[in-house]
């Protein structure tokens, strides 16, 4: 230990999670030479290259992964004991974040997001920039982004993956529909209409693949990239939309649309919240992450949601 100083572990851990001697400096606010030089230290100090440059940024040899875990918990632990003396205050404090939603995360849950905040956070502000599953924990990891919330999984040791709720599939149809009259329909009622699917860069390829499950696709009229724009299309249409319940909750509260059950039982899919590693966060990042958990991590009926916030 007389060798080894402790700013040395949480460059280790940051590289490790980030990937990137960039992202780490400016994490830690230092130049990039001087996280290179920390790296130079860490290898001689343990006898292990401990990174590899790839494509993909550094990728950890099997000694950094050993040294991992141990590193991280005790960089928590330290953290936590010293967090009280630096913390983000979010009810005199001001912050700007940055989160990445598809747009069925604009429609559902930014609304209650933002109605709390302006309870809770009144000087914080948020960016939301639209969500590719493609390189979402790239910009998370390189500090574009504090956070994201998406229903793929993503594995990577790099990020965390926060569970927040789980979603089934309906069905949705204008409230007028000529045949589909009740709260339910038929596999062979649903084989006979035309649909409306989504497929984009969001990652929510469920509706489309139930569609593919029970050999519908050639029943689709058309494909978009947005669900957003599915609660117009089908008050002037008579086509019918797999889409999380949810949504369609929010979709029938301010269309005229009605949720019918389907004939089968689809997987629900998980929405999850990806965020940094604590111990890599900062005090307002960490309250960002437990905020959001808390207010999205809960079911709520449009219809509960503030005026003001439900639009």
């Amino acid at each position: 230990m007389r060798s080894f100083d402790l700013n040395l572990a949480r460059v280790f851990v940051l590289l490790y999670e980030t990937g990137s001697v960039t992202a780490t400096a400016e994490t830690l606010h230092v130049t990039q030479p001087t996280v290179s030089y920390s790296l130079g230290k860490l290898r001689r100090h343990f006898g292990d290259e401990l990174f590899r440059r790839t494509g993909r940024g550094l990728t950890p040899t099997a000694g950094a992964r050993r040294l991992y875990e141990p590193l991280q918990h005790a960089l928590a632990e330290i953290d936590g004991t010293v967090r009280q003396a630096d913390a983000f205050d979010p009810e005199t404090m001001s912050g700007r974040f940055t989160i990445a939603l598809s747009d069925l995360g604009e429609t559902s849950l930014l609304p209650r997001l933002l109605a709390k905040a302006r309870e809770r956070a009144p000087r914080v502000s948020f960016t939301i920039q639209p969500l590719d599953v493609a390189d979402a924990e790239g910009r998370l990891r390189r500090g574009e982004l504090d956070a994201f919330v998406a229903t793929p999984v993503l594995s990577s040791h790099r990020t965390v993956r926060i569970p927040l709720f789980q979603e089934r599939y309906v069905g949705m149809v204008s409230a007028d529909h000529p045949r589909v009259t009740g709260d339910s329909i038929s596999l062979e009622a649903l084989a006979a209409e035309q649909h409306a699917t989504v497929h984009g860069p969001s990652g929510h390829a469920a509706p489309r693949t139930v569609l593919a499950a029970h050999g519908l696709l050639d029943r689709v009229a058309v494909e978009a990239t947005r669900f957003s724009m599915l609660p117009y299309l089908l008050e002037q249409t008579d086509l019918i939309a797999v889409i999380p319940e949810y949504v369609g909750e929010v979709f029938t509260a301010s269309h005229r649309l009605r949720l019918v059950r389907l004939p089968f039982e689809a997987e629900p899919v998980e929405v999850a919240l990806y965020a940094r590693h604590e111990a890599s966060r900062s005090p307002s990042q960490r309250w960002l992450v437990q905020f959001m958990t808390e207010v999205l991590g809960k079911r709520v009926s449009p219809a509960q949601l503030p005026p003001s916030a439900d639009r």
